[in-house]
């Protein structure tokens, strides 16, 4: 017999429950992403890395049904860290506020410190609906991309060295006293701790550590560079790059672009994409200045 969550609850036309798993294709396949092209290819990925793992992962799988028919489904997907991100249902009727109350109390029962879903233009209505069930928005983000080209030379000014180098305590430091003052989303860095920040990278991109730098100035480190490959799309992804505070506002940060695209360039990518915090307008503004441009922007919202 399936043991439903005590967050579980019947109306006189819906009932709002844990999946059981004979349903867990039919419930999967009324996710939005499902019939998204543009998130497809994240949620195959995101159900391939749960795939071999231990049935518990599906706990957060929960469908609304009514006569024993799935109406709508969502999926709370665990993460590293104590984190989570929520898979929204395909459809907006009646069924879902049940199912989105139902999974906020279960989210706040479990030891998940942050469970996000971003939300893309086409998707923005959603907002509100997420926001009346508890859900806080955290930022705005662009999505830029550069075609990979010939770049100047950089200037030298800074030494790339692994980031490996550094203890596990150290690499934590250097991250910390890099985010301190960022612009890039504030609020989402106010509950998100390092770790679970460098796990998040990890989980993107297990080889991502083949590209990341300390950056050195004189033999003093000042900052990092993050990068992460992806050996089949031949795309790079700028995780992370930062200064400590002493040494923003001095240029340099137009020359750690310009050391991540000729990185990029000579192993012969297709492209960089990066993520920044559309109110990020110094951020913006150099990435503007190495060609950089938009092609996407999403909200991030989240139960913390």
């Amino acid at each position: 017999m399936t043991r439903h969550s005590p967050f579980g609850h019947r109306s006189l036309t819906t009932t709002v429950m844990q999946c059981p798993r004979e349903q867990r294709r039919e419930a999967l396949l009324q996710l939005a992403a499902v019939h998204d092209p543009a998130q497809q290819p994240a949620l195959q990925h995101a159900l391939s890395t749960v795939k071999a793992g231990p049935d518990t992962v599906w706990q957060g799988l929960w469908i609304a049904t009514q006569a024993g028919h799935i109406e709508a489904a969502a999926w709370v997907q665990p993460l590293a860290n104590q984190m989570a991100q929520l898979w929204l249902p395909r459809q907006h009727n009646s069924s879902v506020d049940a199912l989105l109350k139902a999974l906020q109390g279960w989210v706040n029962e479990q030891p998940i410190a942050l469970c996000h879903v971003a939300l893309s233009d086409d998707a923005a209505s959603w907002e509100t609906r997420l926001v009346t069930h508890g859900m806080r928005a955290l930022a705005t983000l662009e999505h830029l991309v550069w075609q990979c080209q010939t770049v100047q030379s950089p200037a030298n000014l800074l030494i790339l060295s692994p980031f490996a180098e550094l203890t596990p305590a150290q690499q934590r430091a250097l991250v910390e006293k890099v985010s301190e003052g960022s612009l890039d989303c504030p609020e989402l860095r106010e509950v998100l701790t390092i770790d679970a920040l460098l796990a998040g990278f990890y989980d993107q991109a297990p080889n991502a550590p083949d590209n990341w730098y300390q950056l050195k100035h004189q033999g003093e480190t000042i900052g990092v560079l993050l990068l992460a490959s992806n050996p089949v799309t031949q795309r790079w992804s700028l995780q992370l790059m930062g200064l400590l505070p002493d040494w923003r506002g001095g240029g340099m940060g137009k020359e750690i672009i310009q050391q991540a695209q000729a990185l990029a360039s000579k192993a012969e990518a297709r492209d960089i994409t990066l993520t920044v915090d559309t109110q990020n307008v110094p951020a913006k503004r150099v990435y503007a200045q190495a060609g950089f441009t938009r092609y996407a922007q999403q909200r991030l919202l989240a139960w913390c």
